[in-house]
């Protein structure tokens, strides 16, 4: 064998590898990753676009990965910059019918107040400024600890942990009131 056939050997053997690395990461993550791209988007098929767009984004820069451990972290940023460029530049607005009905089909094992109270937990999610809102779907989505937050978000862990603290205040304030109002 030539020193040029071993080396056409050896770099098809680390394309193998990494192709089988990637794969092994999309297997693990994926779910992951859809869940927030609905959660971000409240719309099934644009996080089916985003979340693809995010593993293709990975695959293209996967050797840039430094650590198996921080692959889920670096996938959640990669998919937060994704959502962020769809609003730099103009869209269309979807509407979809699958979606819809898929929300009824949801609906139906639930109970009315359960229901109503998921979809009072959402919208005071949604009502919170950003600031908040990013790190409390981060942690509660994802699964993320205050450092890792603090990583993707480019903050210190104390100023992640005050962000939790007060988004949880935010939101127990508002579902309180409704609460209350609705009692009345």
């Amino acid at each position: 064998m030539t020193a040029q056939e071993s080396a056409e050997n050896s770099v098809i053997t680390t394309k193998g590898q990494r192709r089988k690395r990637y794969e092994s990461l999309v297997r693990d993550y994926y779910h992951d990753i859809f869940r927030y791209a609905c959660w971000l988007t409240r719309h099934r098929p644009l996080a089916e676009d985003l979340t693809q767009e995010t593993f293709m984004r990975a695959w293209r820069a996967f050797d840039s990965l430094q650590s198996p451990d921080a692959a889920k972290a670096w996938l959640f940023t990669i998919l937060r910059r994704e959502n962020a460029r769809l609003y730099e530049k103009p869209r269309p607005e979807l509407d979809d019918v699958d979606d819809h009905e898929a929300s009824l089909a949801e609906a139906a094992h639930l109970e009315p107040d359960q229901l109503m109270e998921a979809s009072m937990l959402h919208k005071a999610i949604l009502a919170l400024e950003p600031e908040y809102r990013d790190p409390l779907a981060l942690q509660v989505i994802g699964g993320f600890s205050g450092e890792e937050i603090g990583v993707m978000l480019d903050l210190n862990n104390n100023t992640v942990m005050t962000r939790l603290f007060r988004a949880r205040n935010k939101l127990r304030a508002v579902l309180d009131g409704n609460i209350e109002s609705k009692q009345e």
